[in-house]
């Protein structure tokens, strides 16, 4: 079973950098892709970054890139997300996500089978 538990959400100044981990408790861990989304207030949810299941892979959305990694440690059964030279526009609810598709990466929402609560990430500028 699959239960994912996001941390490392808070409150950083533009600028500045946050990381946040979700832990997985189940068994399988290294069996799955994983990914994180993000969903601001009033907005859809939308994808992040993904990482495949040895972490050989990542993707990562245009608005993202060059300042956040995806990693994984699948002997500690988590995945991180290190946000660097955050933005006011990155203020949302991250959640992070299983994916049991071990091909491509994907990046739609629907496409992922288990997700956490969610943990809030908040930039002032």
């Amino acid at each position: 079973q699959v239960q994912l538990v996001e941390s490392g959400g808070g409150l950083a100044q533009a600028g500045g950098s946050l990381r946040v981990s979700c832990a997985d408790s189940g068994r399988t861990f290294s069996n799955y892709a994983m990914g994180w989304f993000r969903q601001a207030r009033g907005k859809e949810r939308t994808f992040v970054a993904a990482i495949s299941t040895l972490g050989g892979r990542t993707s990562y959305a245009d608005s993202v890139k060059g300042r956040f990694t995806i990693s994984r440690d699948n002997a500690k059964k988590t995945v991180y997300l290190q946000m660097n030279s955050l933005k006011p526009e990155d203020t949302a609810v991250y959640y992070c996500a299983a994916d049991f598709y071990i091909g491509r990466l994907h990046t739609t929402s629907t496409d992922y089978n288990y997700w956490g609560q969610g943990t809030q990430v908040t930039v002032s500028s």
